[in-house]
């Protein structure tokens, strides 16, 4: 076979319905690629004048409008930046995926010109308002004195006519006239929502037409003027007028963006009500955050923005746009779990990176070292600043971590290098609502997931001088788990797990095990007999801590078996290990021996001995509903015999 060398070709019809369907998958997005174009054009502008090659007055204010009109169906967006020439709009538009910003670079590259601040790369996203049109029009001059204004079209963005335009000024003029879906998917409200999603923070102002609201606005303002002065006029009417009240002076047009976001100055230049303002619009979140993180850096990453730990009054609220990331100042996508960990999702925050290899469609990522790196570099920085705030406030670490508590904990478990960093500051938090680090902590640690519950085993261990850790969340069990597993040789205990005290009196113990078994109808039931002091109760229930978890990993396994007919035997997979412990101590523990050897008493007995069985398992928190309606039921009768 001979040689051959060619080149591909690309099928515009093939290709097009691919870039117009797939590429950019949601819809709004064709808004913040039009907007985003406009920003650059405005940005070569800009850039053009640093260079020296165009002069501009000292006041012009570079723009971005956005027109909505529900009456002819259209939305465009203009801006007063470089405009196009006809020949640029036969490279830039003619040609899919041909980037008019590499080529601006590339012209003038011997001058300096960069990337820096330009958003588009790839040439594809005004292909993106094919999703809604039915066709797009562009009206365009190029800065050029000598160019002429130059139009482009198309219904389809494959077939185009290209002519002369009426435009008069610099800049471009796109209008797209809405498809029967974009009708449908589009309207004033919806226009907003995505300008202040996508573009709220975009570095040029952008101002937001609604023709027909705006237009029904004015009306409505203009009648409540010629109301006010015809009030005004009428000698019995109250008060003063306002001449300019309800006038067009209310109605001055105002950019819907913020054009030098928080996260631009630098951390020296932010007082601490500019970091809570911006939190509160930015988020919604009226609760003042209890302190943040500003990341503001040029290497080893361009990266910029503020990162709060919010209050958590709410564990279960939505996590969806807790961390927004932009590119240059265009809002990019939430969460975005290559750049932010998961763990950090429990943060509200914004963060821009220009740097950021972003796909054709900027919704996702295509360098991972890169952003591995970066990811690294956040985790560090919010672990920098936990440990700044333990080493230099550690009383105002200490409140806070009622709130981040839950955050470090998971991002501890979640993150190696999270969890290398915040180990030696991570807090637990006593019964006597002191805060300790673990290495405070002796090998084995109580703890209970409620000291009110649980308060007679924690006042014992108190008075063994221990201390008892509150472990209250749901995620304390996997926590415990995991600070075992990495500190070989500690062990967590629940505080009913062991009591203290002594062996007990060995004839004495056998006599009540087989008389509580007896009375109780329980043959399995596991008793000890021990010397705890005459000022302790007269039953405890004690649980070992293997027990303990055992029940725990029960629950989640009758989760997962729901109630399926093949059920199997769990009692028998996870049997409960609880042991009854008698304090001979106690008096009535010696009262109710003699009582048993008396004739006649058993009834009496009986009762005692369930109504001391029930109280271990009431300050155990053991006792079942059915077993609680019997314990009331019989210390009723038991205070009726004591009044008689």
């Amino acid at each position: 076979m001979i040689l051959e060398k060619g080149n591909v070709s690309v099928s515009t019809e093939n290709i097009f319905p691919i870039i117009r369907k797939w590429l950019y998958s949601d819809r709004d997005i064709f808004l913040r690629e039009l907007v985003s174009n406009a920003a650059d054009a405005n940005s070569k502008l800009r850039r053009l004048c640093d260079l020296g090659e165009i002069d501009l007055p000292d006041d012009e204010q570079l723009w971005i409008r956005v027109t909505y009109d529900s009456e002819s169906d259209t939305l465009t967006v203009e801006d007063n930046g470089i405009g196009m020439t006809a020949d640029e709009i036969r490279r830039y538009i003619n040609q899919i995926a041909f980037s008019g910003v590499m080529d601006f670079v590339e012209k003038y590259k011997d001058k300096g010109a960069e990337t820096d601040g330009i958003i588009g790369h790839f040439g594809l996203g005004f292909y993106s308002a094919f999703m809604v049109a039915d066709q797009v029009r562009i009206d365009t001059r190029s800065w050029q004195p000598e160019a002429q204004p130059a139009s482009w079209q198309s219904q389809d963005g494959m077939a185009y006519e290209m002519g002369t335009s009426e435009r008069t000024d610099r800049g471009t003029l796109i209008t797209v006239t809405l498809s029967e879906e974009g009708k449908e998917f589009l309207n004033g409200e919806k226009v907003r929502e995505i300008l202040n999603k996508y573009c709220g923070f975009m570095p040029y102002p952008i101002y937001f037409t609604d023709v027909v609201a705006d237009r029904e606005r004015a009306e409505r303002a203009r009648k409540a003027a010629e109301e006010k002065a015809a009030e005004a006029t009428d000698p019995d009417a109250a008060g003063t007028f306002d001449a300019t009240a309800g006038s067009s002076a209310d109605l001055t047009e105002r950019p819907i963006n913020d054009v030098e976001p928080l996260w631009l100055k630098k951390p020296s230049e932010c007082t601490d009500e500019e970091y809570k303002d911006f939190f509160r619009k930015t988020f919604r979140d009226f609760r003042e955050p209890l302190f943040w993180i500003h990341l503001n850096m040029d290497y080893p990453f361009n990266l910029k923005g503020i990162l709060y730990f919010p209050r958590a009054d709410n564990i279960y609220e939505s996590l969806e746009g807790r961390i927004k990331i932009y590119y240059n100042q265009v809002f990019v996508a939430d969460n975005i779990k290559e750049i932010i960990p998961e763990f950090l999702f429990l943060l509200k925050g914004c963060i821009d990176c220009p740097d950021l290899p972003l796909n054709v469609s900027r919704s996702f990522l295509q360098n991972d070292a890169y952003v591995g790196k970066l990811s690294g570099h956040i985790i560090r920085k919010v672990a920098d600043k936990l440990t700044s705030l333990f080493n230099n406030q550690r009383e105002d670490y200490e409140k806070y971590w009622q709130d981040i508590g839950v955050f470090v904990k998971y991002g501890m478990m979640r993150e190696e290098k999270f969890y290398d960093r915040v180990k030696d500051i991570a807090l637990y938090k006593t019964v006597e609502n002191d805060y300790k680090v673990l290495s405070d902590l002796g090998d084995t640690l109580l703890y209970t997931p409620d000291a009110g519950q649980q308060v007679a085993y924690v006042q014992m261990a108190r008075a063994r001088g221990l201390d008892v850790l509150v472990m209250d969340h749901e995620l304390d069990n996997h926590y415990m788990s995991f600070i075992e597993y990495k500190n070989s040789g500690k062990r967590f205990k629940r505080v009913d797990a062991e009591i203290g005290g002594s062996e007990g009196d060995t004839d004495k113990a056998e006599r009540l095990t087989e008389l509580f078994r007896t009375k109780l109808e329980n043959d399995k039931l596991e008793l000890k007999v021990q010397s705890l002091g005459e000022d302790a109760l007269p039953a405890m229930i004690v649980e070992s801590e293997e027990s303990r978890r055992m029940q725990e990993m029960r629950k989640q396994f009758e989760r997962m078996q729901g109630s399926s007919d093949d059920a199997m035997d769990i009692d028998s997979l996870f049997p409960l290990q609880q042991t009854l412990v008698l304090n001979e101590d106690q008096p009535l523990v010696s009262r109710l021996l003699a009582l048993a050897d008396i004739p006649g008493k058993d009834e009496q007995v009986e009762l005692l001995v369930r109504q001391i069985y029930d109280l271990a398992r009431l300050g155990h928190g053991s006792l079942s509903s059915d077993d609680m309606a019997s314990f009331l039921k019989r210390s009723a009768a038991l205070l009726e015999k004591l009044a008689d």
